[in-house]
């Protein structure tokens, strides 16, 4: 279908006159009119390709447009578009048990969300009934979801604006930031066992019996890719044994093979009690997420209510989706093509730390990466600053744009630059996003001195 430009604007118009975007202001909105996409490629309505770096919002890991998910949810949908919660589907069993192969450990059944923030929200209420405990220990920077339960868990700045609403029980601690570590130490293993040592303090301050979990994303996202020590999931599940606190685990991002390995958490070879699962599950095909518990927290409501429900639970079709592109994923070696591509990125960004002095630290793991760029390298002084206002992000406004008018798609957010791109990407294709980044970089280094 040939649209006129005055077709081509009316979509934009419409989308501005009559829905709503996410986390920003809704007047002076200019967003890519997108026509179609495939592999690691948008293409706008004027025919422009961006190279998507980010995989979206981290979540399209096979790549846009595969056609074998379009085909099973068609079949699907021909069988049984939806029944309620409490019937059996042959695809919710099917998909159920190989989440429950893929996962770490005991991990063996899964209460099926619509996506990431319904996962922690399940995960918060079963822990807390689970234990008859109250509160949940997270980390500042950390980000769990948008609705109330999930985003009082998070750190993120983005809560402000609803924090006099903010749900009880809520407790945050440091990260083991090394880069900018609060404790000024010496080296990540130092870091680690610093905010080690604050986050038992505040769990004996918070008394130990009240505590019904502690929760902490499998790798860190968007909040910088923050990269734990070796050590530190093992002394968290020693911890919250010690304390007998549950440990959850927030894969929505990290998990399916972003890291390199099926979650962020199998880097560290510690199993969670309870792993929240999103985005990747169905690569952002259709809406699904996860809560898996233990079977030893699953036998527990063998004879107890299980309070908690949601009328799209274990929906069909996204079942579908979910299961299909589970089996791309595996015959694909995504996972795998996902470890090798991101010691690929990691060479490429090293060499334009030697040419960038706006490149103050680059921390990644598999395909889930990010660029914190500085005015000086000595004093670290952030580009932009963490949560800045409008009038302090010129920088990040000229990088952001420079990136979208050279054809890429990705996160800058504050002084962060994200790369986790889709799992399929090539040698080639991360080549062709590095120089597209290597440009945009001129505009950060005009600030450093």
């Amino acid at each position: 279908m040939n649209l006129t430009e005055t077709d081509k604007q009316k979509i934009v118009q419409d989308n501005k006159d009559y829905t709503l975007f996410s986390w920003s202001k809704q007047g002076g909105q200019n967003p890519i009119n997108v026509k179609s996409a495939r592999g690691v490629n948008l293409y706008d309505r004027e025919g422009k390709k961006y190279i998507d770096f980010s995989s979206q919002l981290m979540n399209v890991n096979i790549g846009h447009g595969n056609p074998r998910v379009a085909d099973a949810v068609m079949r699907q949908m021909q069988e049984v578009s939806y029944v309620y919660p409490g019937m059996a589907t042959q695809v919710r069993g099917e998909l159920g048990k190989l989440i429950a192969e893929i996962t770490p450990g005991n991990l063996t059944k899964t209460f099926f969300t619509l996506g990431g923030s319904e996962a922690v929200e399940n995960a918060i209420k079963i822990a807390r009934i689970y234990t008859g405990r109250s509160k949940i220990i997270a980390q500042y920077r950390s980000y769990h979801g948008a609705t109330y339960g999930s985003m009082s868990a998070g750190g993120d700045p983005r809560k402000h604006a609803v924090d006099n609403q903010s749900a009880p029980g809520f407790i945050h601690v440091e990260n083991p930031y090394f880069y900018r570590c609060p404790w000024n130490t010496n080296s990540m293993e130092e870091c680690g066992n610093m905010a080690l040592q604050q986050l038992e303090r505040i769990i004996k301050f918070e008394n130990p019996d009240s505590i019904a979990a502690m929760i902490f994303e499998g790798e860190s996202g968007s909040s910088g890719c923050i990269k734990y020590p070796s050590f530190y999931w093992q002394k968290l599940r020693e911890m919250a044994d010690k304390y007998g606190i549950l440990l959850i685990d927030d894969e929505v991002m990290s998990g399916f093979g972003r890291t390199g390995k099926w979650f962020g958490i199998d880097n560290y070879g510690v199993t969670p009690d309870i792993m929240c699962i999103a985005k990747g599950l169905t690569s952002g095909y259709l809406p699904l997420g996860g809560t898996v518990v233990t079977d030893t927290i699953a036998k527990y409501f063998d004879e107890k209510p299980l309070t908690i429900g949601l009328t799209y639970s274990a929906h069909p079709t996204s079942c579908a989706a979910a299961l299909e592109n589970l089996k791309i994923m595996q015959e694909g070696n995504m996972v795998e093509n996902a470890a090798q591509m991101g010691f690929y990125i990691e060479h490429k960004v090293a060499e334009l730390r030697a040419k960038h002095p706006s490149i103050g630290d680059f921390r990644n793991t598999g395909l889930l990466g990010c660029i914190e760029l500085v005015k000086n390298q000595k004093t670290k002084e952030p580009i932009t600053p963490w949560n800045a206002k409008p009038e302090e992000s010129e920088a990040t406004y000229r990088i952001a744009a420079k990136i979208r008018e050279l054809g890429m798609f990705t996160f800058v957010k504050w002084n962060f630059i994200f790369i986790a791109p889709p799992l399929c990407i090539t040698e080639a294709e991360i080549d062709e996003g590095m120089e597209i980044i290597d440009q945009a970089l001129n505009i950060a280094d005009e600030y450093c001195h």
